[in-house]
This record gives C-alpha cells, structure tokens and sequence, in this order.
C-alpha cells in the first residue's frame, strides 16, 4: 500500500540538508492543493446548475479545446436533446441556454486538465534534478495515478446522468467521486507540510488533543460525505426549517424504505436528517478540540491557535450550512458552503499533522 499509517510523520520527507528545496517543493505542492480545493468547489457549481451532463463526449485530450463552429456548437446541443435532462427539465432552452451550461461544465473539465499540467511537470522537473527522494517521488506517483482514475470516475459519474429517466448523477456515483476527491486533497496537503516540517515535535501534553483532532477530522470528512447524497438528491430543497423538520426534531418517514440500509442513502427525510446529527456531532468535536487546545496547559502557541482554527472553521460551516437550508439552496451560498467544508478539513489536518509526534 503506499499509504501505510506508520509512515504518516515522515511521508514527504525531502532532504533535510536543503531547506531551499524543500520550501520549493512545499510551495508547489500547496499550490496544487489550492487548486484541487477549486476543483471541488467547481464541481459543485456544475451540479448546482445542472451543467455536468451538458457535454456528453469524454475526450481527455481533444476536449481541451472548445467549440470553434457553429456546427460543432448545433452537434453539441443536438447531443444534448437526447438526454432526459433536457426532455423532462430543459425542453425550452435554446442554443444560448444550452452555452451557457456548457461553458461552467467546460471550465470544470479544463481545469482538471490544468491540475495534471500543475502536478505532472513539476513533479518530472524536481525528480530529474535530484530535488525530492525516490520514497518521496514514489508516494507522488502514486497520487498522479489516483489522479487520473478520478477523471475517469468522473466521467462514469456523468455518464449515470445519462441513462432512461435520469435527470442529474447517481448519488453513489458522486459520492465516490467526492471521497476520492477528499483523499486526494488531503494526501496532498499532508506531504505537502510533511516537507516542510519533516520532523515531529514530541509534546507530551499534546496526547491529549491528539484523539479528539483525529475524531473532528474524520466526522468533518463523513459529514461531507453525508453532504454528497444531501447534494444528489435535492434533499435540500425540503424540510427548510432549522432545527426541526416538517415540526418535528425527527422526521416522519425516517425508516419507511426496505431494506432499511436504503434510508441512509435514497430516503430525502433520512438523508438530511443524518447530515444534520452528523454536521452537529462535528460541531461537538470541533468546540471541544478547541477547548481543549487553548485551555491546556504546556501546549505550544502553534497548537493552540490550530485548535482555535478548527472550532472557527466548523462553527461558520454549520452557520452557512443553516443558511443554506433556510435560503432554499442559493447557487452562490451553496458553493461557499461547500469551500468552507473543504476548509474546515484544511484547518483539521493543518492540526493533526502538527501533533504528530504526540504519540
């Protein structure tokens, strides 16, 4: 596996004896990282919007470049009037309508393209010039090939939104598209600080933050998750009232699918209540993390204000998320609550790996 938890602190590690470098290579990699967090946050603008399914042709390379006629724009469009999507939800937008989703969806996809570029290049020109190590150059090879299978589980993604009655993806589709992307955003960021900082700090007093960093991290990440099935199936543009639903703490309906298993994944009721117990359960976490951090005695000034950082980040996620819900899912406060999820990670892991070596 080239991602074993023991090697965690020194994944990354760059030589020691070249600081230069290894800033060089941290830079490059929290560029990449920044890139991958708008990446997610595009494609939640493109399911917002509905423009994903709006090309229909995976053309890793050729589809680089746009349409140049305007008999490529009418094949295009001819191409989406043959999906449910524009037969059931769309049957009246014309060619302009029709660009419009397409040009959201285009970026989405180029900028992809550009996060390969980004990664690839660099990565060649460091490793020929003897800058990053071959444990190093190997985990890094391992997430360029990761990297590619999510394109491709992209696009299998989309391709579900094609299918008899299918007017938006799978939800398990995006689901998986969305956990990969999180494990790659994250794996990233990780070696990314493991260059810079390539040695732990032991801190005693550390252990005990330590535990509760690990569990805010990985609720903020399954509440994101649970986020992906909210996003699938619309279930935000129901029960828009906070903190009951429908007048009721715990929705009428919550079990009624068989087998019961299906209610965490197809039930709207279930789904959004789920998110709601787990993005509050984060909450929970993520204040008594902060507590924690700043009230303990014999922790770093570093650990105290990444501590705070975390409680700040998941306490404005839940506001925008309550915003969002009573807002009825606005475009633009949607896609900013989906940033601020990717920040509140960003702000969890910042402060797992520097307690580290608190173990």
């Amino acid at each position: 596996m080239p991602f074993d938890s023991r090697d965690l602190p020194a994944l990354g590690a760059a030589n020691p004896a070249r600081p230069t470098d290894r800033r060089l290579i941290a830079g490059w990699l929290f560029v990449v990282a920044a890139m991958l967090l708008v990446m997610v946050v595009l494609g939640g603008v493109t399911r917002l919007t509905g423009s994903g399914l709006s090309i229909m042709e995976w053309a890793p390379f050729s589809g680089s470049l746009p349409p140049l006629s305007g008999a490529e724009w009418d094949r295009l469009f001819a191409l989406y009037r043959t999906i449910p999507q524009f037969t059931l939800l769309h049957p009246d937008l014309d060619l302009g309508g029709f660009k419009d989703l397409f040009w959201l969806e285009w970026v989405h996809r180029l900028w992809g393209r550009l996060i390969a570029l980004a990664f690839f290049g660099p990565l060649g020109w460091l490793w020929l010039t003897g800058r990053i190590d071959r444990r190093l150059a190997r985990n890094l090879l391992w997430l360029l090939a990761i990297g590619v299978a999510q394109g491709a589980i992209g696009w299998f993604m989309v391709a579900s939104g094609f299918l008899p009655a299918a007017t938006a993806v799978s939800p398990y589709r995006l689901a998986v598209h969305l956990v990969l992307a999180l494990v790659i955003y994250a794996a990233v960021l990780w070696i990314g600080l493991g260059v810079l900082t390539p040695v732990a700090r032991a801190e005693p007093a550390a252990r005990r933050v330590r535990p509760l960093a690990i569990g805010v991290t990985a609720l903020i990440a399954i509440t994101i998750v649970a986020g992906a099935f909210v996003a699938g199936l619309h279930a935000g543009l129901t029960y828009n009232t906070f903190p009951l639903m429908d007048g009721r703490l715990v929705p009428a309906g919550i079990a009624e699918l068989s087998p019961i298993l299906r209610n965490v994944t197809e039930n709207i009721a279930t789904v959004q209540f789920d998110h709601r117990v787990l993005a509050t359960l984060t909450l929970l976490a993520a204040i008594a993390v902060g507590v924690t951090a700043v009230a303990g005695r014999g922790l770093s000034a570093d650990i105290r204000w990444r501590g705070a950082a975390v409680t700040l980040a998941v306490g404005l996620q839940y506001g925008l998320g309550v915003a969002t819900l009573l807002a009825v899912v606005p475009i633009g406060l949607a896609a900013t609550h989906q940033l601020m999820a990717l920040l509140a990670l960003t702000s969890a892991v910042v402060l797992l790996h520097r307690l580290r070596g608190a173990r």
